[in-house]
């Protein structure tokens, strides 16, 4: 926590710098920022002749903290110059948000030569686009990305930021919440606001997925949180929707970091990545051998789909670790998921329950997967699927 500085009465005349014990006031392109580190002391407040800065209400026995006045964020993830689907999920479930809150919406781009992506996230839903276009940005490390970050939402001064809780996001996110000295909620599965007060309600799973928690950011901003990818809903692209795109340059980005960029290797991956199939086949413990998994590997080429499974039958060493689907790993949201032989554990449902339509085969009629199945079909999948492969065969 740290005082509060109001940017629109804040003239950058400076007389708060020398009165900062710790010197930690500085003007940058005019604009007064403040590092962390602040112990609420007062001086500059004392000294501030237009009523720009004041320490947060706590302090004067009041458990209201005054707002930011910065709307809402998300981070705008990209790699090589293509943006992440999770971008695009943000930016719908932030102007949900944002309709309720009445703040503007805006996206953070980094990158090097990444200008053309901007106009794809005004058109997905950001009022602006701040975009710091560095060398230093060009591939991912978590330094200078968390640096960039850090010192934009002090200058901006968001009230809410959102990012994708992907490898990139929770590699530097964390450290950004902890720079400002506020919470974070990581892997979320939905928001609300609370009516009194329109604190961001962060629903995620918790304790192994057999319950979902509701946290509250009260005494701190920005309110931030990761959100697992393919959980939000995207909005339709509207090419014509106006948005402005705000360039900024952080000296931040031009000071010594300790780690630097080498080179990327690529990962073998599947022929259709898991978490783009618009088909996908899951197997688990009833799958009993680790062989039938080719059983659905054939039902799955003839759909066009990919093959997941559960922890269980990846924890069996049936299948490699990039299938499992759930809890501890990736979230799908496919037109069509086949759970084959899957009980339905919450850990499980976590990962696969937003698909549009769900078909589960499995012996037991109590399963908890037939719960949430559009079409539920009890009995011996060693017999159901050799016979929809010989239909589907058959109408081709």
């Amino acid at each position: 926590m740290s005082v509060i500085i109001n940017l629109e009465k804040c003239t950058g005349c400076g007389q708060c710098l020398d009165a900062c014990p710790f010197g930690l006031l500085h003007l940058l392109d005019g604009r007064l920022m403040v590092d962390g580190g602040c112990t609420l002391c007062g001086a500059c407040v004392e000294v501030c002749e237009y009523g720009a800065l004041s320490l947060p209400a706590t302090e004067a026995g009041s458990s209201e903290v005054p707002r930011p006045h910065g709307g809402i964020w998300i981070f705008a993830e990209q790699r090589g110059g293509r943006m992440a689907p999770v971008s695009l999920e943000l930016l719908g479930e932030a102007r949900r948000l944002a309709a309720r809150m009445q703040v503007p919406v805006a996206a953070v781009l980094f990158g090097h030569q990444v200008q053309e992506l901007t106009a794809g996230l005004i058109a997905g839903g950001a009022d602006k686009v701040y975009l710091v276009d560095h060398p230093r940005l060009a591939d991912f490390v978590e330094e200078p990305y968390a640096a960039a970050l850090t010192a934009l939402a002090r200058r901006e001064q968001p009230e809410i930021i959102l990012a994708g809780a992907t490898y990139l996001g929770r590699a530097f996110i964390p450290r950004v919440a902890a720079l400002l000295d506020t919470g974070l909620t990581a892997d979320c599965t939905a928001f609300d606001l609370e009516t009194e007060t329109n604190l961001l309600l962060q629903t995620r799973p918790a304790f192994g997925g057999n319950i979902m928690a509701t946290i509250l950011t009260p005494r701190s901003y920005p309110q931030m949180a990761t959100v697992r990818p393919r959980v939000m809903k995207k909005l339709a692209l509207q090419s014509d929707r106006e948005g402005t795109v705000i360039p900024v340059r952080l000296e931040e980005l031009e000071q010594p970091f300790r780690s630097r960029f080498l080179e990327t290797v690529s990962e073998i991956t599947e022929t259709i990545p898991l978490g783009e199939a618009e088909v996908i086949v899951a197997g688990g413990r009833g799958l009993q051998d680790g062989k039938n998994f080719q059983l659905l590997e054939e039902l799955a080429d003839l759909l066009g789909g990919a093959v997941g499974a559960t922890r269980a039958a990846v924890d069996a060493g049936w299948i490699s670790y990039q299938h499992q689907i759930g809890q501890t790993g990736k979230t799908v949201a496919p037109r069509l998921y086949f759970a084959c032989g899957i009980s339905g554990a919450a850990q499980h449902l976590v990962g696969m329950q937003s698909s549009d339509f769900i078909v589960a085969i499995n012996s037991d009629p109590q399963a908890p997967i037939f719960q949430i199945a559009d079409i539920g079909l009890v009995g011996d999948m060693f017999e159901i699927i050799p016979a929809l492969i010989q239909q589907i065969k058959a109408s081709r």
